[in-house]
């Protein structure tokens, strides 16, 4: 049996991946900050531990085959690089570090579609597309490409692979993260949608893809996890269909949204923590779509539609209370 150590096993893509590693007969140590807030089952298979990232973990990475780095800071609203790199670069090295010590085979570092150039309408974005302005001046995004590049560049015996999915949506979306975006629009009279667009992709078909890219993927590649490209406008209208509503759709002047930004910059500089800024409301003005060609013709994954990636979610939240 091979053992598999998870990283930010409690969040959507980490709960999921679990699963999923269970159901295929995987070993798992998942390292979490707290156990009460695993939302799967209990399985003889799966060793729950507490565990502080930037610590030695060489005792909890012996005999493991595989390592699975999910956990990531990714709320928009912080001030300072320092804050990002903490965790999405940092982390992410000393898990290199004591992988290679241990003789870990792979380490799989799950980055984010947006170190990625993305397209439009007409072309969408691959694994060799460089990163686009605006998340050139993300400092998540930054973080991440950061903490990539260290990867790939400081790798010795321990394999790297990168997989960069695009937005998930899901069950056990338990904060919720991702699926803020759809109480954005779920029992609402009015809906006020940006004009531009992005990629959406089902939460299960990422983990899938992760499974996937352990056994197939090449040392030193990255993976779109991709499926739908989709305006704001769309996705909400499938919410809109899924839900059985029919609000007001009020689009959101580009003009508008790149005021907020400024004003986001301003409360920056006073430090005031916000989601606002330049960069953020940018992303809404833009088609950030991308191709999953590769993921589909190197690691064999199927996916699913977007609808039924809506459909568990709004399940979830439903039998969950949210």
């Amino acid at each position: 049996m091979k053992k598999v150590c998870v990283t930010g096993a409690t969040g959507l893509l980490g709960t999921n991946v679990i699963i999923k590693l269970l159901q295929n007969g995987y070993s798992v140590i998942a390292l979490v900050r707290k156990k009460s807030g695993w939302l799967g089952e209990e399985n003889e298979n799966l060793k729950l531990v507490e565990a502080d990232l930037s610590s030695d973990l060489s005792s909890l990475l012996k005999e493991i085959d595989f390592v699975i780095h999910i956990a990531a800071e990714t709320r928009q609203n912080l001030i300072r690089y320092d804050e990002y790199r903490k965790v999405n670069y940092d982390t992410a090295a000393n898990l290199l570090t004591h992988a290679e010590l241990m003789n870990v085979k792979k380490l799989l570092f799950v980055s984010t579609a947006n170190t990625l150039g993305y397209g439009n309408t007409a072309f969408w974005g691959s694994e060799k597309a460089p990163q686009l302005y605006p998340f050139t001046h993300s400092l998540y995004a930054q973080s991440k490409l950061e903490a990539e590049d260290y990867l790939l560049k400081n790798r010795k015996n321990t394999e790297v692979i990168i997989v960069n999915p695009t937005f998930m949506i899901g069950a056990y979306d338990s904060k919720p993260s991702s699926g803020k975006m759809i109480f954005w629009a779920w029992k609402k009279k009015l809906i006020f949608y940006p004009k531009g667009g992005k990629n959406f992709v089902h939460a299960e078909d990422a983990a899938n893809g992760i499974l996937s890219a352990i056994e197939k993927g090449r040392n030193g590649d990255k993976y779109l996890l991709a499926n739908e490209n989709l305006s704001y406008k769309d996705f909400f209208n499938k919410i809109n269909r899924i839900t059985h509503q029919n609000p007001a759709m009020i689009p959101i002047p580009n003009r508008l949204l790149s005021f907020l930004g400024l004003i986001g910059d301003g409360l920056r500089k006073l430090n005031i923590k916000t989601n606002l800024s330049t960069s953020n409301m940018k992303a809404l003005q833009i088609y950030n779509y991308y191709s999953n060609q590769k993921s589909v013709n190197e690691l064999g994954l199927h996916y699913q539609s977007v609808d039924k990636a809506i459909e568990d979610a709004i399940q979830y939240f439903d039998q969950n209370n949210k």
